[in-house]
């Protein structure tokens, strides 16, 4: 675009906005539009950017070299949605190359009408993949129902996994999936218990796929932790027990 073509398309502007063209303008959208053509595509632009009403009502529509070179390129661009090249048998990749960008141009221009519906497959699957499917119990051309009313939908906790311990229900204090931990003090704000920061670790250990643990067997050994810790106990006390030192008063000598 040089100072003329973008003096035209300020004037096809000023139709909107009622700006004042100048020739200060003029030059300087063209060196902005430098690489784009004024076409109807370009005019196109200005009145796509007009239809759109601004965000803030009382704002005021003023269009600049960068709306004009974005909106062209979207117009450009819905031509080519469905578009799919066609090529020839025996074609080089000079010669594919060529003729891809002819196409390209040709449709995005406007010069060729654009794709108006999406190219589907058909026929069926090749006869060894159907032979195959069938030895591994695949029936063939079986009628498929509307509507799944009869096959039992999994609840959504079944089917969206997490990775890490939220993922399973901590068998410690029952905190369902993607909920954390619980303490076991509950507070007004949290009649439940408040939120931990970490996992108990039977949800870290159920996560990583072990055993979930045994609660009789839980209990057995945090019985035998109390006893050995009493014993502990017991033991150290007694090596504190020194007894008291019996105080044996010496005889003065005889006078």
């Amino acid at each position: 675009m040089n100072a003329d073509e973008a003096a035209e398309l300020l004037g096809h502007c000023s139709g909107f906005d009622n700006r004042q063209p100048s020739i200060v303008a003029a030059k300087s959208w063209a060196s902005a539009l430098y690489d784009i053509p004024l076409d109807n595509d370009t005019k196109a632009a200005v009145a796509a950017y007009y239809t759109t009403p601004p965000q803030n009502p009382n704002e005021r529509l003023w269009i600049l070299p960068h709306h004009v070179r974005t909106l062209r390129s979207k117009i450009r661009s819905a031509r080519l949605e469905n578009f799919q090249y066609e090529p020839r048998p025996d074609e080089t990749t000079a010669e594919y190359l060529a003729r891809y960008r002819g196409q390209v141009q040709a449709i995005a221009s406007g010069r060729f009408p654009a794709p108006t519906g999406r190219l589907q497959l058909e026929g069926g699957p090749h006869p060894n993949t159907q032979a195959g499917l069938e030895a591994r119990g695949w029936q063939g051309g079986r009628a498929v129902p509307d509507e799944d009313v009869t096959i039992p939908q999994p609840r959504l906790a079944d089917t969206v996994r997490r990775p890490g311990p939220l993922g399973v229900e901590c068998p410690a204090c029952s905190a369902e999936l993607g909920r954390p931990c619980k303490g076991p003090v509950a507070t007004a704000k949290h009649p439940l218990g408040k939120p931990l920061a970490k996992p108990h670790t039977a949800r870290i250990r159920v996560a990583a796929g072990e055993a979930a643990p045994d609660p009789a067997r839980q209990a057995a050994e945090e019985d035998r932790i109390r006893e050995a810790s009493r014993r502990a106990l017991q033991r150290l006390a007694e090596e504190q027990a020194i007894p008291d030192a019996e105080i044996v008063e010496a005889e003065s000598p005889s006078e």
